[in-house]
């Protein structure tokens, strides 16, 4: 049976603001209390979304979540109408005010982990809602995302959607930005990666808190009943961590039989990228293109500047790799002689597009942060909710809606305004 790879990007909402809640996200913590502009934010997603329609890939939209989530204020005290919270809290808790206004859900890299069909042990496509539990802004989006999730994969006959884990610190989540599969040209024969950064015993970063837990990844595997052939654990280097890499999908992307990433991408890198190779090459008996940037080549604070390892592969219908950057890759040139090189390899990747996602990025999401890769087989694309499917009317009546009902600008004291 045929599969396809569907990116669900999330359309940015209408309240993108830049208020730096992200501990260890430098460009969301470099451009906070700035003026956002939300329009040109969400028509920047939206073309990037036109883009891969217009290259023949499927693509799907996840709507913006509810904002302001007062939901969330009135469990901590807060009543009255929303004008009187809003009033209250922007007073006495400005940081929460900015919380719930947050649209950080357009990073649907974090909506969820996915594991397609043919990786399960029961054969159905399994989603773990991310409970994102490492910033009280990010971790309103869980029960949301649930829902939407549900409503687009009801067909319990194919879909198996988890809730999210235990709100805790030891099974912190945050999602397919830490998550990664290889697979072989047909999709089949999938190898998923598990990164994450702390767990019980480890000895943690210095600078910024590691964001997914090794409890988290392990449950997420026997949740979606992967085999242990197929599953790879690896633990984020600390160091890059301290630098500014939040998520591993910072510093290291893959593409089926494509793996680009920093040689500070792992602790005990040299093991890590021999026991990748080695179960692709058992699962699959081909071999994986490991391309491995030196810090030489590409120092991690440029890394983190460029977002070139944020950028999005794809795999087009004859077969060759397209890499989708952001413009910042293109101004910087150690990331811009990085694309050229790969590209100029024996690598599958063979391509570029760069697009403006500076919106996006100046609160620290590229390309890859924007979308859910979900794989999934002709009797699965069928059975799923098609209204999120991006089509050419689709397309327009967003665009229509967004320039129509989205503010130009947003300044930090707009927040306080009911009206917004």
């Amino acid at each position: 049976m045929k599969y396809f790879e569907v990116n669900f990007d999330g359309l940015v909402g209408p309240s993108h603001n830049y208020a730096g809640l992200a501990e260890g996200n430098l460009a969301s913590a470099q451009n906070s209390q700035t003026t956002s502009y939300p329009a040109s934010a969400a028509l920047q997603g939206l073309e990037k979304m036109k883009l891969l329609m217009d290259l023949g890939l499927k693509q799907a939209v996840l709507p913006p979540q509810l904002r302001p989530d007062t939901k969330a204020l009135s469990r901590l005290g807060f009543n009255g109408s929303k004008a009187t919270v809003i009033n209250k809290v922007s007073k006495t808790a400005p940081h929460l005010l900015a919380s719930i206004y947050s649209a950080s859900n357009m990073w649907t890299a974090n909506c969820a982990t996915v594991s397609p069909s043919n990786d399960t042990r029961d054969g159905k496509l399994h989603l773990t809602p991310a409970n994102l539990i490492s910033h009280f802004h990010r971790s309103i989006e869980a029960d949301p995302s649930e829902i939407i999730l549900r409503r687009i994969f009801h067909d319990k006959k194919y879909f198996s959607v988890h809730q999210a884990l235990p709100c805790s610190e030891e099974y912190a989540d945050e999602g397919a930005a830490n998550h990664l599969r290889f697979s072989d040209a047909n999709h089949k024969n999938g190898l998923e990666l598990f990164i994450y950064g702390k767990g019980k015993g480890l000895t943690l970063s210095k600078s910024f808190t590691a964001r997914q837990s090794l409890a988290a990844s392990k449950a997420i595997i026997d949740n979606h009943g992967l085999s242990p052939a197929s599953t790879i654990l690896a633990r984020q280097s600390r160091h890059a961590i301290d630098q500014g890499i939040f998520h591993n999908d910072v510093i290291s992307t893959a593409n089926q039989n494509l793996f680009l990433l920093h040689e500070h991408t792992f602790e005990n890198q040299t093991k890590v990228l021999k026991n990748i190779q080695s179960s692709y090459q058992s699962l699959t008996q081909q071999t994986l293109y490991i391309h491995e940037v030196s810090e030489k080549q590409l120092p991690i604070e440029q890394a983190v500047k460029s977002y070139l390892f944020n950028t999005q592969i794809v795999t087009l219908k004859n077969n060759s790799m397209l890499i989708i950057a952001p413009i910042e890759c293109q101004e910087n040139p150690h990331a811009k002689t990085v694309i050229d090189e790969v590209i100029a390899s024996d690598s599958p990747l063979n391509q570029v597009k760069y697009v403006d996602l500076r919106q996006s990025m100046s609160n620290g999401g590229g390309p890859a942060c924007l979308r859910l890769r979900v794989l999934m087989n002709e009797e699965e694309l069928k059975a799923m909710h098609q209204g999120v499917l991006l089509t050419d009317t689709l397309y327009l009546d967003l665009k229509k809606w967004i320039t129509k009902h989205y503010r130009e600008e947003i300044k930090p004291k707009d927040l306080a305004d009911p009206q917004l």
